[in-house]
């Protein structure tokens, strides 16, 4: 189990729906993201994301990049 407040820095495919954006984890399940910025160029594709867990499956997002 992930420590709130623990580093976040994995892959998987960005997804996007009504509530917001996911990353659909290369390592199994999904995290839903907060983000400063919209990365729609990146939606839908594998992706980086880092930043920090906030708890109950949320990722407080610094950056996404391309995988």
């Amino acid at each position: 189990m992930t420590q709130i407040g623990a580093g976040v820095n994995e892959t998987g495919r960005l997804l996007r729906d009504d509530a917001g954006f996911l990353l659909q984890r290369d390592l199994g399940g999904s995290y839903r993201l907060v983000l400063l910025r919209v990365p729609i160029d990146h939606v839908e594709k594998r992706v980086r994301v880092q930043g920090y867990y906030a708890g109950d499956g949320i990722v407080e997002a610094e950056g996404v990049a391309a995988a």
